[in-house]
């Protein structure tokens, strides 16, 4: 089974035991709560016919005094509702009473809104005497009402006295069987959640293990058994299966690295100053070729990339070349450190197409974008980020080269301005930030074409701007 079909099959059942309890104690409580209704109903009707009558009686008195009151009104209301009492009477039945019992107190009430009418005919027809009559008729019957409902109270509560002491009993042994029905659904919920729980807990602590061992180079891990045929059985066998893979392949690794020793020990000055360019050239297309035919092709566009980025910094630097020189002699640098710092960097290019054939000196933007490299990102284990932004600008086509990386204290920015030193000394062909800065200014003719935005530890962006020598088109973006 697996861990879906389990917590598709246990939780409703849980959910299920859970309602179950809730309604058997609902429906218990609703008995007891009926009878009780029941006794407390023909109560309160006693007791509330009695009190109506002496309210109607009191009102009839203050009419009678006072006939342009208000009492009239009241009155009215009062006998209304007197009335619908006695339908109540006549509609509900008590088995603790005769019929004839709850006849005779229905037919006091009659008697009494009879005499209430008569007083209230005999004011209405300016007869004190006979009203103020039919009133003192009408409050013996109210008294007769008062006692009767009292002794209907007393019956009732004589009748239902054995059947209260009964429902007290059932309410008891009700309390007692919710409580023992509450306790078995607790421990059949506890032990079901204990269960579902361990079929997922344990084979996940193993696995847990595993992989802890793998994180410290213990290959092959060989799990303990997990006798189950969910998804965890499944991923154990998986990770056997790649304890295994890993191993191999760390065989295969040790061979490639003894292989590629000798070509780790080249260093990239001594070819520069050494080897004959072009002898140097016809070299690397030989290896590109060799890797390329031995299914290397990462290792052949690698070759190729410092065979390109090789070429154009041996150019002539006094001739100036386009911005699509430029960026193309970038992505070569970009190809090779991507291929050293590989995940751990990220780069961004948003480059507006229209301006790529302005004209600008010839490795301005590779010793910038390696200085982002060298000085910024270099000591970062992950999450870092270099973006080339070459935007069209009213001031001028603005180059800005950015980092995430530790950057620089404020002495050094300014020192850099005021190109005073020297900062990056382990770069390509020795051009530096100061001499790309220089070179700018000798080129276009004007100064603070340059400018460098940067703090310790909140990375650093250097901004260009290139003066415009002819117009382009629209902006297009293009990533790397």
């Amino acid at each position: 089974m697996t861990i879906r079909q389990k917590l598709l099959v246990f939780i409703p059942l849980l959910v299920l035991l859970a309602n179950s309890v809730t309604f058997f104690l609902f429906e218990s409580g609703k008995i007891v709560r009926q009878s009780y209704d029941v006794m407390m109903d023909r109560i309160l009707l006693y007791k509330q016919s009695a009190q109506t009558s002496e309210d109607t009686l009191r009102l009839l008195y203050g009419y009678l005094v006072n006939p342009g009151g208000s009492s009239g009104a009241e009155l009215g209301q009062m006998r209304t509702k007197l009335q619908h009492i006695r339908a109540d009477f006549i509609a509900k039945t008590s088995p603790s009473l005769p019929a004839s019992t709850l006849t005779g107190y229905v037919h006091m009430l009659d008697t009494l809104l009879e005499q209430e009418q008569a007083a209230l005919t005999a004011a209405e027809a300016q007869s004190p005497r006979a009203a103020l009559d039919h009133y003192g008729e009408a409050e013996k019957t109210t008294g007769f009402i008062r006692e009767e409902a009292q002794r209907l109270v007393d019956l009732e509560l004589g009748y239902y006295q054995p059947v209260y002491k009964q429902i007290q009993n059932e309410n008891a042994l009700m309390n007692r069987l919710g409580a023992a029905v509450f306790v078995i659904n607790t421990l059949l919920s506890i032990v079901l959640a204990v269960w579902i729980s361990r079929s997922i807990t344990v084979p996940v602590g193993r696995l847990v293990d595993m992989a802890k061992q793998m994180s410290k180079g213990n290959l092959p891990v060989d799990p303990a058994p997990i006798r189950s045929s969910d998804e965890l059985g499944l991923l154990s066998n998986a990770f056997k299966q790649m304890s295994t893979d890993l191993k191999m392949l760390i065989e295969k690794d040790k061979e490639s690295l003894e292989k590629d020793r000798l070509v780790k020990e080249l260093e990239l000055q001594a070819l520069q100053s050494q080897i004959n360019p072009h002898f140097l050239f016809n070299s690397l297309n030989v290896l590109s070729k060799l890797a390329l035919l031995e299914g290397a092709e990462k290792t052949s566009d690698l070759i190729i990339s410092m065979s390109n980025l090789l070429r154009y910094n041996l150019r002539n630097l006094d001739q100036p070349v386009t911005l699509q020189d430029e960026l193309e002699n970038v992505k070569e640098y970009i190809t090779i450190q991507k291929a050293r710092f590989r995940d751990r960097i990220r780069i961004e290019m948003d480059i507006d197409e229209s301006v790529l054939q302005e004209p600008i000196p010839s490795l301005t933007l590779q010793p910038i974008v390696e200085n982002a490299f060298v000085h910024g990102i270099g000591g970062m284990e992950k999450g870092a980020v270099i973006r080339l932004h070459i935007v069209r600008a009213p001031e001028g086509i603005r180059i800005t080269v950015s980092d995430n990386g530790s950057g620089m204290s404020e002495e050094v920015r300014q020192a850099l301005l005021r190109m005073e030193a020297e900062s990056d000394k382990k770069n390509s062909a020795g051009i530096g930030t100061r001499n790309v800065f220089k070179r700018l200014q000798l080129f276009y003719g004007q100064q603070a074409l340059v400018d460098i935005d940067s703090e310790p530890g909140k990375g650093t962006t250097v901004t260009m701007i290139i003066p415009y020598r002819k117009e382009g088109g629209s902006k297009t973006c293009i990533g790397y």
